[in-house]
């Protein structure tokens, strides 16, 4: 299978439309929120070359995009999609690496964070140099967390402040991050999984109070 992954620019302004549609589809699959956009708001990324795009030939595969927050304190990789036909043949995880090795070349000093409730995401985060975090340290800018808002779980948010979700915050800082050899990532997975083993606590003593916290806790099983 040959493909490539390359920076988006204004000649890929023909694909905005189909990636959110992706995005919007993947959303609906998971049942949890990738935040929906718009295409001016994606080709506009395309033009300050903040995403990468996967293509076969000229057959859409894959995008990843640039956000960032607080004065650029913050960066995001967000939207991460794979085309259904793509999924499990790591083209995933290589649009990680592509838009991870953009975010240090561009913001070397901000720390680049996520949420998500995909454990595959999860682990691929994990071998990059994040380490899993409560929200509580990450950016305050209200505009990241207006993001949420199309996402059917948001009401957890809210009633929690801010401070859990289904989702999983996880942080890395892209200062102080290198390539690692496989017996670092193997600890750092470790790690990770523990991390998880307390927010399994944690959502099991919210999850009567918020039923949907359920379904995190079954994913993470």
């Amino acid at each position: 299978m040959f493909y490539s992954i390359i920076e988006a620019n204004s000649q890929h302004h023909i694909y905005a439309t189909a990636i959110c549609k992706m995005m919007a589809e993947a959303s609906k699959i998971r049942g949890t929120g990738i935040a929906k956009r718009e295409p001016e708001y994606i080709c506009r990324k395309m033009n300050e070359g903040k995403a990468v795009i996967a293509l076969d030939g000229k057959k859409l595969i894959g995008f990843c995009y640039i956000e960032s927050w607080e004065k650029q304190k913050y960066v995001a990789n967000s939207g991460l999609i794979v085309h259904p036909e793509y999924r499990k043949t790591g083209l995933a995880k290589k649009i990680k690496q592509s838009i991870f090795d953009l975010s240090k070349q561009k913001f070397p000093d901000a720390k680049l964070f996520g949420i998500t409730t995909s454990m595959a995401v999860m682990k691929i985060n994990s071998d990059l140099g994040y380490q899993a975090v409560t929200f509580s340290e990450l950016t305050k800018d209200e505009a990241f967390w207006n993001g949420c808002k199309s996402c059917s779980n948001y009401d957890i948010l809210q009633r929690t402040n801010k401070s859990m979700c289904l989702c999983t915050g996880m942080i890395c800082d892209l200062k102080a991050v290198s390539t690692s050899p496989p017996k670092e990532e193997k600890s750092r997975w470790k790690n990770f999984k523990r991390f998880l083993q307390f927010r399994a606590i944690r959502l099991k003593q919210k999850s009567k109070q918020f039923p949907k916290l359920k379904t995190a806790l079954k994913d993470e099983k």
